[in-house]
């Protein structure tokens, strides 16, 4: 208070007027009509308003009904005294400035007038240094005690508007920790906007941005849609004790009922996060509280769709955000008892929004987090019950990468050893000649015939098919491969138009083959990539495409050629892809390859017949 009364007593008005309010005048009361002209003409040249009166009777009409800020009083007045009339309008008037007028000089009258509560004493006759000296200390004072008096008000608002905050904000952090759902979080939020023990707004609306950020959407709305619901409401929470604990310890337990009339409006809302003149986007982007007052708002466009949602002229939009991100905005009003909304109400909304977007964005955590240890969990279980099929995956890989070196190595020259052999017995040679050559072609044909048994390995393959979930499966297929997709930072796109497709199908000759197909997608990303996987149900058949924005060609991937090298590791001319062909044909499926030309490989396998 110190600071602010020093800097208050430097300001030197530019005239006496300046200390005074506007309407408010000063009273000359003195029955020498000398007086009364030579004050009134002073006073008049100053431009300070003013009533004269000669007696007490006029004084009072004048008094009542006039906002008087200083009073010259004359004692001897004929009739009721001044210090009469000092002593009826002290107790009452705390801000009145009353200087006394006395044609004597008495001590002990002028101690009594200012003991009485009287600013200054002045004796006759008047001289204009010592009454224009009294007149500006006296409007001085008095304006230095308004001031503080309006300060220590200030001050006391603030220290109680403080205090309902920090209890506020103690019940809702509470409120917080015992719910980490982003629903339970924002119906929290919308509980401590509209409360009676909360911000008290009317009613309040919650926009946050969509997962990429391209749109921000309604999310839930709390409040009456007209005074006759807002009556309603109101009854029953006091009829039933409703405090702001009592419902925030109901939210954490059952939620609140959202299928209401104002929040099927809240989730009309769609906006567009590039349309930056809209109000909520620019609040939103410039992190800035923006109010609007009766239907006005300066440098942004309120549409048409958010006045019908609101139906209310006066609003005002709160952005939630945290240090990285924009999360989307609060709507809040006084719809139905139609109070304005002051610059406290929105500065108390602003520091509410702070702590509710650390709750979202709390929330946001706690969910990544979540779908973390799913993720981890699912693989662990896959890992441990398919065990046995990633060893006989890597068996195909393997046997797969030999069987074609055999073929390259071996085959070839085996084949000339047995055709010459052969071609020589057609031709007479001795008997122990001939019989070398016999032993040649017949050990050749052997060994011609083991090869080809390797690699015909899959041809008595028995399906046990039944009902199954299929994109259940494909999920089993790619958490297997979880870890290596993190280590070469591959990022899996799902894309399944129905989560429920059920297909008649053999679940573990298939996810073996799905592997086979996934680890080939893997081995072509060695730099990182995208791993796009679809499911979608046709009319006669369903579709599983693979799509990878690797570095294998089709015919690096389909081919059969002698050199292996020129293929992926797992595949090339190996095992691995001639199984999933025979399984797949087992199925009557259609497996086909094609090269994207902005992404990469793109495999389909076509299951024939109509998915449950």
């Amino acid at each position: 208070m110190v600071d602010i009364q020093q800097q208050f007593t430097s300001r030197q008005p530019d005239s006496l007027k300046d200390l005074l309010s506007p309407e408010e005048i000063i009273v000359i009361v003195d029955d020498s009509p000398e007086i009364l002209l030579l004050l009134k003409t002073y006073l008049s040249r100053e431009k300070i308003p003013l009533a004269t009166a000669t007696n007490a009777e006029e004084f009072t009409e004048i008094f009542h009904s006039n906002n008087v800020a200083l009073v010259f009083l004359d004692i001897g007045l004929p009739g009721k005294s001044g210090r009469d009339i000092l002593a009826e309008i002290v107790p009452d008037n705390p801000d009145l400035g009353i200087i006394m007028v006395t044609g004597t000089i008495d001590v002990e009258m002028a101690l009594d007038c200012l003991r009485a509560g009287a600013d200054d004493y002045l004796t006759k006759p008047l001289m204009v240094e010592k009454f224009n000296h009294a007149l500006y200390q006296t409007l001085k004072k008095r304006r230095l005690a308004m001031d503080n008096r309006q300060f220590q008000r200030q001050l006391q608002q603030t220290n109680f508007r403080m205090q309902f905050l920090h209890n506020l904000n103690f019940k809702m952090n509470n409120a917080y920790l015992n719910v980490l759902e982003l629903d339970s979080v924002l119906q929290t939020i919308l509980a401590g906007i509209t409360s009676e023990e909360g911000l008290k707004f009317n009613r309040a609306f919650l926009a946050l941005y969509n997962e990429d950020q391209t749109a921000l959407l309604g999310y839930y709305g709390v409040g009456p849609l007209s005074k006759e619901e807002a009556g309603d409401v109101w009854r029953n929470i006091r009829q039933n004790n409703l405090d702001l604990q009592a419902i925030l310890a109901t939210i954490a337990e059952q939620g609140i009922h959202t299928d209401t009339d104002i929040n099927r409006k809240a989730q009309t809302l769609h906006v567009d996060a590039g349309h930056g003149s809209h109000i909520l986007i620019h609040s939103s982007l410039c992190r800035q509280s923006i109010h609007v007052c009766h239907g006005k708002a300066d440098n942004v466009e309120i549409p048409g769709e958010l006045r019908d949602m609101l139906n209310h002229d006066d609003f005002v939009v709160v952005p939630l955000f945290s240090p990285s991100q924009s999360l989307g905005v609060i709507i809040a009003d006084n719809f139905v008892i139609g109070t304005e909304i002051t610059a406290d109400d929105i500065e108390a909304l602003e520091i509410f929004a702070s702590q509710a977007s650390l709750a979202i964005e709390h929330s946001h955590l706690y969910r990544d987090m979540n779908n973390k240890i799913e993720e981890l969990e699912l693989v662990t279980r896959e890992l441990e019950e398919n065990k046995d099929m990633l060893m006989e995956t890597e068996r195909y890989s393997t046997i797969g990468y030999i069987s074609a070196r055999l073929f390259h190595e071996i085959r070839n020259p085996l084949t000339s050893i047995g055709g010459t052999a052969r071609l020589l017995l057609k031709r007479p040679q001795e008997d122990s000649t001939k019989r070398y050559l016999e032993i040649m072609a017949e050990e050749s044909a052997k060994i011609e015939t083991t090869l080809t048994n390797i690699f015909k390995f899959a041809e008595d393959i028995v399906l046990q098919p039944e009902p199954t979930y299929f994109a259940a499966l494909i999920k089993e297929s790619l958490a297997l491969f979880y870890t290596e997709f993190q280590k070469k930072g591959i990022t899996v796109d799902l894309d399944f138009k129905d989560e429920d497709i059920v297909i008649n199908i053999d679940a573990k000759k298939i996810k073996t083959a799905l592997n086979q197909l996934i680890r080939t997608s893997i081995e072509s990303m060695d730099s990182g990539g995208t791993l796009s996987v679809s499911l979608y149900r046709g009319a006669d058949d369903t579709t599983l495409t693979i799509t990878d924005t690797g570095a294998i060609t089709k015919e690096n991937f389909t081919r059969r050629g002698p050199d292996p090298a020129d293929a992926t590791r797992t595949y090339g001319s190996g095992l691995g892809l001639t199984f999933v062909e025979q399984v797949l044909d087992l199925h009557d499926a259609v497996f086909t390859v094609r090269e994207v030309s902005d992404k990469g490989l793109e495999i389909a396998l076509h299951f024939p017949g109509q998915a449950y």
